[in-house]
């Protein structure tokens, strides 16, 4: 086991979880402000379904990225920080939640999962090719990295 000899290796290692929490839990808040502000203003200049619609994407992207944020604190808690087996496993239930957090706000977001988005960028560069009609240059580079 590894430990953390340098008082000032250790006060680093803990001001970085402190702002790798304190980021993740602002991205969030902040995140979930601005979705509402957005939503507020959308929602009295027009339709209300888009603009719930549009809420639900942008509250959901807020807290993906504060999840990440999160999860890298508790890695960086655990595995130096802390390093013990209780903690290691408690990391391993946090990370299992957060992933399917994670791809469960995926779904929501997108509409698809994960592991469809290549195929289907797949399928949208074959039904460009064959309409003759230009891609956009993001769709032919990911079409072109797709090949290769």
């Amino acid at each position: 086991m590894i430990t953390i000899e340098a008082d000032w290796l250790s006060a680093f290692f803990r001001l970085a979880v402190i702002g790798l929490e304190l980021a993740g839990t602002l991205t969030i808040l902040v995140g979930a402000g601005l979705a509402t502000f957005l939503f507020a203003r959308r929602a009295r200049a027009g339709d209300r379904t888009e603009a719930y619609s549009a809420f639900r994407s942008a509250l959901g992207r807020s807290i993906l990225l504060g999840l990440e944020f999160l999860v890298a604190g508790d890695i960086v808690k655990s595995l130096v920080i802390n390093p013990t087996l209780d903690d290691l496993i408690v990391l391993a239930g946090l990370v299992l939640v957060r992933t399917f957090l994670s791809i469960s706000l995926g779904v929501e977001i997108n509409g698809h999962w994960p592991w469809e988005e290549t195929r289907m960028a797949r399928e949208k560069a074959r039904a460009a090719a064959l309409d003759g009609s230009p891609m956009t240059a993001g769709a032919a580079g990911r079409g072109a990295a797709l090949k290769g």
